[in-house]
């Protein structure tokens, strides 16, 4: 930390220059992008099943079947969405999925539209879908051809191949395709009622009937086929089938609907057509003319899959395409605490539940986006679950964890306060209009710049981070923020002590006076006193900038919604908690109003795209409604997973048992057995201490951890040990620790210490033991480190 000490006008902080602003925001919108992995999924996604199949069609050994089937074609694969609704978590999923497979293996990705039901279909739909897919592949290469599909000029490139497909734009071809099965005696014009279909449909365990139209002659069948699409026939009158088997055990090949009528306008080629194909017809004739080499889908398309290679052999036999598509399906998305249904989203939003598709708390791509949730971190989550065949129930806190991942590396941190309480610094000297200027990184481990933080007179601070004992009583054990009476450190700035409290007419305190200590500047301890152990985030009141916080949480409070009643009955009703006179740092409103112009400009697209962590309260982004005149954030996540069942003490005891010394100590034994070996403890020396160059209270360590393995080691302990006393002690270190920067000096390795009665001590170890031994438990077998330990919350080691 870098500290200015110079007085400063009040109105200094709240002139910023908007171009300065801006070209901040854009600075950091690029230092996020590059500090983010952008998990691809080329190499991300484990070898699966899908994987090895294609990869037997592209080298040796080959699989011949496959191989002759592809031949030369390049791996071409599909998301076919259709537009009668948003996108969701299960989208994101097929999304990912078929993209990274493309990225694999050199191929492409064919966006298409399946528009072949106008009743529900609208263009909303189409344009919400383009912008998901398109949010959800950016930061990564484009897969846009160079062939006869290049872009047009001027137009941005898109990150799937070619133009946005239809199925409408096949619709001729499907047709003609259609009288082709008519003519070849495949397929027949039926005239049954939609309950006698049913009915002569037969069961699971019992075969169909033929229907009395089903041997109609050809020249008949084409009559009325041409009389539907004429419009002539009444809706439900009259259907197209094929002509396969009623007596099938599978019953999607029992004669199944090709086409029904529709008198109904399609939002892309209007009245043109009165009568419609569906999806299992459609969806194979589609495939195979864009050449689609694999047509990856989710499990409950699997028993479709005969009706498609049905349609493929068939239109392979009138030469119309050069690749037979195959289809292959894998396990679909299920999420725990929340609903992927198109049908129970749709109600959500009817019904006023949510405020719309994309409200934050939705599991819809556009509700994530405007939560705050970035790409990468979607990406991140469906490569860890993986592609199987079996089906199963992911925990949403898989995808907060991954959130968490990717927004602590690219969130800049700040300070940000739900319920402010005003405290006024008593014996503040340098005039009630002056402020001092602490300059902070942005970022305690990635370069993200400075940031200017206003100290003055006058400050708010959290209102839990007083414990008012007067109306509150003793604070519980472990409290170590503010108490009357009492000192706390401000962060960055200095110690504080609470001197007096002001109250209201019905006792609440509404302010507080305290003092503060010079000396205390910048983390210093002086020589001889106390550590103050609490530390506290704060805003200078007059530049303090007053904004509107959405606490959103999850949507449901049980893992399977509706399995018991009625889903609307299982909604969380604190899903949402608005604090709406909280108030945020100035560098904050700086962001927020600069990002609000870049997205007016159309220089950036998602207000979202501003992120923070606000210290001790979670991850936040800037909401699309957010104005100059009213700034509003959405908490994406909180800094640790809230909804994790804390384990039992005596789980033994719980479940009836008698808990005997001997069960408690080998369940001691036993539970930590499986983290504890993961943690790689090595002794090492110091070789060299030294102040860090920006902060006071961190010393720079020089440490051997063995030959050829010298590690330097950021600790605060310049406050605890002086120099002489560290160089040549013996310490122990953990050192597969992610590796993180403290103030721009980046720590390989982290020294255990513990503190007991206000004393800190380093942990002890023999000199007979040489540097870079491994560490073990006594009583636990010996350890197998992890290569790197990702991160302390992700991993559970601790």
């Amino acid at each position: 930390m870098r500290l200015t000490t110079t007085t400063t006008p009040r109105n200094r902080h709240l002139g910023t220059p908007r171009a300065a602003a801006t070209a901040a925001v854009l600075v950091l919108l690029s230092s996020t992008t590059t500090t983010t992995r952008l998990f691809t999924g080329a190499a991300a996604y484990a070898p699966n099943f899908i994987t090895k199949i294609i990869d037997s069609s592209q080298k040796p050994p080959y699989d011949d079947a496959e191989k002759n089937r592809v031949g030369d074609a390049v791996v071409t694969t599909r998301f076919p969405p259709e537009p009668n609704g948003y996108l969701h978590l299960g989208h994101a999923k097929a999304v990912n999925f078929n993209f990274a497979v493309a990225r694999t293996f050199g191929g492409r990705v064919h966006l298409r539209m399946d528009d072949t039901n106008p009743s529900k279909e609208d263009e909303e739909y189409v344009e919400s879908i383009q912008d998901d897919v398109r949010w959800l592949q950016s930061d990564l290469p484009s897969l846009d051809g160079d062939d006869e599909e290049k872009e047009e000029v001027g137009k941005e490139k898109e990150p799937w191949t070619g133009p946005m497909r239809k199925t409408s734009d096949y619709f001729g071809v499907i047709y003609d395709f259609a009288v082709d099965l008519i003519k070849s005696g495949d397929a027949y014009v039926d005239s049954l009622s939609a309950d006698e279909m049913r009915e002569y449909r037969g069961t699971l365990t019992e075969v169909g009937k033929d229907s009395p139209y089903r041997n109609r002659s050809v020249e008949e069948n084409l009559k009325l086929f041409e009389a539907m699409k004429n419009g002539e026939c009444d809706e439900g009158s009259m259907v197209l089938r094929a002509k396969i088997s009623m007596s099938s055990p599978n019953l999607n090949m029992r004669d199944p609907v090709l086409y029904r009528i529709k008198h109904e306008s399609h939002q892309e080629t209007g009245n043109e057509w009165c009568i419609y194909p569906m999806y299992d017809f459609s969806h194979p004739i589609a495939d195979a003319l864009e050449n689609i080499t694999h047509s990856l889908c989710t499990l409950e398309f699997e028993d479709h899959r005969p009706l498609y290679d049905w349609c493929v052999d068939k239109l392979w036999d009138t030469g119309r395409i050069a690749v037979k598509p195959r289809q292959i399906e894998f396990s679909r998305l299920n999420v725990k605490n929340t609903v992927l249904s198109k049908r129970k989203l749709i109600t959500l939003v009817d019904t006023s539940s949510v405020s719309s598709w994309s409200d934050p708390r939705m599991p819809t791509i556009s509700g994530l986006r405007r939560r705050g949730l970035p790409p990468s971190a979607l990406r991140l989550f469906c490569e860890r679950v993986g592609i199987s065949k079996s089906d199963s129930s992911i925990d949403y806190s898989e995808l907060e964890n991954a959130a968490r991942e990717v927004l602590d590396d690219v969130s800049p941190r700040a300070f940000c306060l739900l319920e402010p309480l005003k405290v006024t610094i008593t014996n503040w000297d340098q005039g009630s209009s002056s402020l001092e200027d602490f300059e902070v990184e942005r970022h305690p481990k990635v370069n993200m710049g400075m940031k200017v933080v206003p100290f003055g007179k006058e400050l708010y601070i959290e209102q839990s981070d007083f414990w008012d004992v007067e109306t509150q009583g003793k604070p519980p054990k472990g409290f170590k923020r503010l108490v009357g009476g009492d000192k706390v450190r401000l962060r960055y700035a200095y110690v504080i002590q609470c001197d007096d409290v002001v109250r209201d007419d019905d006792g609440k305190a509404i302010e507080l006076k305290c003092s503060y200590f010079p000396e205390t500047r910048a983390g210093v301890t002086p020589e001889g006193e106390k550590r103050v152990k609490g530390i506290i985030q704060w805003v200078e009141k007059s530049t303090a900038v007053k904004c509107v916080i959405n606490e959103y949480d999850r949507l449901f409070t049980v893992e399977e919604p509706g399995k018991e009643r009625d889903f609307l009955e299982d909604l969380n009703p604190a899903s949402l908690k608005v604090y709406p006179k909280a108030v945020c740092e100035p560098s904050v409103a700086f962001d927020a109003l600069a990002m609000l112009s870049l997205t007016r400009s159309g220089k950036a697209k998602y207000a979202s795209d501003l992120r923070y962590q606000f210290e001790r309260c979670g991850y936040f982004a800037l909401d699309e409604s957010a104005s100059e005149k009213q700034l509003a954030f959405n908490r994406i996540v909180t800094l640790r997973d809230t909804w994790a069942t804390p384990p039992q003490k005596n789980q033994h005891a719980a479940a009836g048992g008698r808990n005997r010394g001997g069960a408690k100590q080998k369940q001691q034994q036993q539970q930590p057995v499986e983290d504890v070996r993961r943690v790689a403890l090595k002794v090492g020396t110091i070789l060299s201490a030294e102040q860090h160059p920006d902060a006071d209270a961190l010393l720079v360590c020089r440490v051997s951890c063995g030959a050829d393995d010298e590690r330097t080691v950021v600790a605060g302990l310049a406050n605890i040990f002086s120099v002489e006393e560290l160089v040549n002690k013996k310490v122990v270190l953990l050192t597969n620790l992610k590796p993180a920067k403290m103030r721009g000096v980046e720590s390989t390795a982290m020294l255990l210490a513990a503190e007991a009665e206000d004393e800190v001590q380093l942990l002890a170890v023999k000199e007979s033991v040489p540097d870079g031994e491994l560490l073990s438990f006594a009583g636990i077998e010996p350890p197998q480190p992890d290569e790197m330990l990702k991160s302390k919350g992700a991993q559970k080691v601790w």
